[in-house]
Order: structure tokens, then C-alpha cells, then sequence
């Protein structure tokens, strides 16, 4: 799937975010290296920590089914009833998740502002990133 088809995923994902106390709503779309995609949006909690990120509810999703191997993804948010207008960049946790399960050399994250995508590398996002190596 080519990036931009994959942000009208993340889009499409967006629109199931259940976010009632910030009312930013966020859409991931993760592709695995075999072509399926799992989508995600946010979903607050009232006591905020029990919240989850979009991109996290999609790795989950595809992680507790078995799926391993992850080539991209593309995030998506903005306020409730506004057009995207900025880039939605994932936060630390979602970040250092992705380093988890992915290659940070190759997996490819796609952030879009409504007029442009732009793609960015594990590893640049995530520099010196908890891993089972250490490095």
C-alpha cells in the first residue's frame, strides 16, 4: 500500500476515536510487511492512565494476533470536528513501543498535516531506544 493510501486509513480510523476529555482525535493505520492493515484510534479513559494511543491500539491489535513483522504507519489527529491542519507525531511510549516490534532502521512513519506526508524513520524519531541489545 502506497503511503498516501495508508494516511486515508489513518483518517478512516480517526473518526472512531473515543476521546471525551480532550477531544483530540487521532487515527493510526499500521501495515505489516505482508500487506494487512490494522487501524487504531484513540480511547480515553476518565482516570487518563488507563488511556491508550492510537498507534499503540493498532500494534496491539496486530501483536495479539500474531503479527510480527511491521513495515509502516501513518498517524493522523486533530481536534474533534476540525479538518487536519498540523502534524500528529507519536509520543515517547508509542515510540518506544514501535522500537519493540519493528526495525528502526526500516520501519517508515508517515505524519500528515492535511497538505503533505512526511516520512520519517524509526530510528530518527527514536534515537538510542530501549532494546534487548542495548544499544
Amino acid at each position: 500500500m502506497d503511503k498516501a493510501q495508508l494516511v486515508n486509513k489513518a483518517i478512516e480510523a480517526r473518526e472512531k476515536s473515543y476521546s471525551p476529555y480532550s477531544g483530540f482525535c487521532v487515527g493510526a493505520a499500521l501495515e505489516t510487511e505482508e500487506g494487512e492493515v490494522y487501524l487504531g484510534c484513540n480511547i480515553e479513559n476518565a482516570a487518563f492512565g488507563p488511556s491508550v494511543c492510537a498507534e499503540r491500539t493498532a500494534f496491539f491489535k496486530a501483536v495479539s494476533e500474531g503479527r510480527g513483522d511491521f513495515k509502516q504507519i501513518a498517524i493522523v489527529g486533530a481536534p474533534r470536528g476540525e479538518e487536519i491542519h498540523s502534524f500528529c507525531s507519536p509520543c515517547g511510549v508509542c515510540r518506544q513501543v514501535m522500537s519493540e516490534f519493528c526495525r528502526k532502521d526500516k520501519f517508515q512513519i508517515h505524519l500528515y498535516n492535511g497538505e503533505e506526508i512526511r516520512t520519517f524513520l524509526l530510528e530518527e524519531l527514536l534515537p538510542y531506544a530501549f532494546d534487548l541489545d542495548g544499544e
